[in-house]
């Protein structure tokens, strides 16, 4: 029987979140990441900062994806503060987007930090609050 830290099953979720997001299972972060309605800011690049469901969330960044070839998300420095059944995450990472046929160059870089908060529910830990601060952006920003 494996027993696992409550600070490992909220990062395990953390790391779910990016890795599902390059790999776009939207199912799957729906089901096993996020919490029905989220928290969701992504104001500092352009976004508002307003409450969305999982499948809105999972849809915008579809729709963000589409006709890239690639997605891959680094993060860590993981700063990990649990109450009860609340806790909250702060993390560094970095995006990178490549699209082969872009013909300004082919990688656009993301370089920010998350403010991620969780609920313990039935079936685990689920993230109920997202917010994204962008330090800068690199690299071909259109990906033209």
């Amino acid at each position: 029987m494996e027993t696992h830290s409550i600070r490992e099953e909220i990062v395990e979720i953390i790391n779910k979140l990016f890795v599902f997001a390059d790999d776009q299972e939207w199912s799957k972060l729906q089901k096993d990441v996020f919490t029905e309605n989220v928290d969701f800011d992504m104001s500092s690049v352009g976004g508002e900062k307003k409450e969305l469901t999982s499948k809105a969330i999972c849809e915008l960044w579809e729709n963000g994806f589409k006709g890239i070839d690639s997605v891959n998300h680094l993060a860590g420095n993981y700063i990990v503060t649990v109450e009860d059944a609340t806790a909250t995450v702060f993390a560094y990472a970095t995006a990178t987007h490549y699209k082969k046929s872009a013909t300004n160059g082919s990688t656009r870089e993301f370089v920010g930090t998350y403010d991620i908060g969780l609920t313990k529910e039935n079936s685990g830990w689920r993230i109920n609050k997202f917010k994204y601060n962008l330090k800068y952006a690199t690299g071909n920003l259109d990906l033209t």
